[in-house]
């Protein structure tokens, strides 16, 4: 017997973006199968009227309630707050100060919003964004030497979204589709900087992938040959000997997220791959 899905309120209070507490609260949340969270987020939080608000919205819609308060007092503020609504809550980011300040022997400057600072790093991060966007699906290859990373496999292995995933972590990423009888590109074949990673996954994986494609293809769109799990075999068979050919690695996606494909990824460039 299945058992039902329970639903609960979870308030995350940020004085930025709230992507902190965003990745935080979904990560705790992750865990509870038959629990899901109902998430209101409140950014850029900054002053007691907004604070008198955003409790005035738990006091509604009672539930756990995360913040990431930089300013002391407003975040005592909302800890009175919760506990005279009798709600649990928790500062995310106190305790990370805290060691810091321990192990470095200095307290933390209390910046709000200090991690999307406009420095070196975060154009770093535009510039591969823009890189990655501009080479995916194979386009421009001539300067595929310039790329951290090129990504291959065959339609529908989550090329462009690792991709992506990977530009906002600064690593200039090109993808290119392989296609039965079609060579792969000669500078992919002599490049010596880039670390080229196949992505694969089951075929039963690639024709649930596809089957969403298939709904909004044009009429021209040969869909019973793009579904047909004997060339989607071949494909991946295919895809496989190029890697092997070539002694590239390759990752298995039938199960893993955007996100931890991009791990797997970053894990190879740090093994020196």
């Amino acid at each position: 017997m299945t058992k039902p899905v329970n639903y609960f309120h979870l308030h995350m209070i940020s004085d930025a973006t709230g992507e902190t507490l965003i990745a935080a609260g979904r990560a705790a949340s992750a865990q509870y199968a038959h629990a899901r969270a109902i998430e209101h987020v409140y950014p850029l939080i900054r002053t007691e009227k907004q604070i008198r608000r955003v409790l005035d919205s738990i006091d509604a819609e009672p539930g756990i309630v995360l913040y990431t308060i930089i300013d002391q007092r407003l975040a005592a503020m909302i800890h009175d707050g919760c506990v005279a609504l009798g709600v649990p809550c928790v500062s995310v980011l106190e305790p990370v100060l805290g060691i810091f300040q321990s192990y470095l022997g200095t307290p933390a400057g209390r910046r709000v919003g200090a991690q999307h600072v406009l420095n070196a790093e975060y154009f770093r991060r535009i510039d591969a964004l823009n890189f990655t966007m501009e080479h995916d699906d194979g386009q421009l290859p001539l300067d595929m030497e310039e790329a951290d990373v090129v990504l291959i496999g065959i339609s529908r292995t989550s090329k462009t979204p690792t991709s992506i995933y990977l530009a906002n972590r600064g690593i200039k990423t090109v993808n290119v589709p392989i296609v039965v009888g079609v060579p792969i590109p000669d500078v992919l074949v002599r490049s010596q900087r880039p670390l080229v990673v196949g992505l694969v996954a089951s075929a039963e994986r690639i024709s649930q992938v596809r089957q969403h494609r298939v709904l909004g293809a044009s009429q021209n769109f040969d869909a019973e040959q793009y579904l047909d799990r004997a060339n989607i075999i071949e494909e991946l068979t295919y895809a496989r000997q190029i890697c092997h050919r070539h002694n590239w690695p390759m990752i298995d996606v039938s199960r893993r997220s955007i996100e931890e494909t991009a791990a797997a990824v970053l894990a190879l460039r740090a093994e020196g791959r």
